[in-house]
């Protein structure tokens, strides 16, 4: 916030309230951006679950349940060597958008985070098979009430958040890690940490990032960046995107009941 207000106080009265009310429609296009992917990413997911289990036995390839099958699209996605693709796809999805983002145009940078936001939703189905439709609900609830909070938290305080942000990120690599360490030993205590670990350091990343993207329109905005800016709304709405979806997943290893 003070970093905030330090590049705004450098800008006469007109530019400055020109700022803000550009500030405004960057936040909602980032916060609206966001939004959409959301949306895409959970009904890719709850329709490619739909596909991929089944009661029906004659069209069953595998059995997971006393009346629940995997359909042949089922097997191909969660126990063949294809899970190793649906599982990393993602990562490696937002590796290729954010090095190739300075050759993309704006328009062609949201297509390309909304195919990213269905890329995801494939990797998420499988939450529909594990557990059940209303813990899932309410663990998405409960992530949307606190994202929103900590969201508000980093717009509005004047503290500088800045300096967590190596700190967080450092965190997000070491989960990473942790995570496909622990894909081969299956270690009960050491998802448990993953979990809690995982839920502190996004949850910080929610307040960083708000901050972060509010910080660098006025940085840009004082130079009038247009092409810059309408690239920047997507990848802001990428990282909160991410934060979101990641503080959900570790908070539905806390609340979700499992089928």
């Amino acid at each position: 916030m003070a970093q905030f207000d330090a590049l705004r106080s450098g800008v006469s009265g007109a530019r400055a309230a020109e700022i803000d009310q550009g500030l405004r429609a960057h936040m909602n296009k980032v916060y609206g951006t966001m939004s959409v992917g959301m949306l895409i990413t959970f009904a890719a997911a709850w329709a490619i679950s739909g596909l991929a289990v089944t009661s029906d036995p004659s069209l069953a390839a595998g059995q997971i349940g006393p009346d629940s099958y995997l359909t042949s699209l089922g097997v191909a996605l969660y126990t063949s060597p294809l899970k190793w693709l649906v599982m990393f796809a993602p990562l490696l999805f937002v590796f290729g958008f954010s090095a190739g983002l300075g050759r993309m145009s704006a328009a062609t940078a949201q297509i390309v985070f909304y195919t990213f936001a269905a890329v995801m939703g494939v990797s998420l189905s499988s939450i529909f098979l594990v557990f059940t439709g209303t813990s899932i609900a309410q663990t998405f609830l409960v992530t949307a009430i606190a994202f929103a909070g900590l969201s508000l938290y980093g717009y509005t305080t004047k503290k500088d958040l800045s300096a967590m942000g190596t700190f967080l990120i450092m965190g997000v690599i070491g989960l990473i890690v942790a995570s496909i360490v622990n894909i081969f030993l299956a270690s009960s205590a050491l998802a448990f940490a993953i979990s809690t670990i995982g839920v502190l350091i996004f949850a910080g990343l929610t307040a960083y990032d708000t901050q972060r993207i509010k910080t660098e329109y006025v940085a840009h905005a004082a130079h009038g960046d247009a092409e810059w800016l309408g690239k920047a709304a997507i990848m802001g709405a990428l990282a909160l995107y991410l934060d979101f979806i990641n503080m959900f997943m570790f908070l539905l290893q806390f609340m979700g009941n499992r089928e």
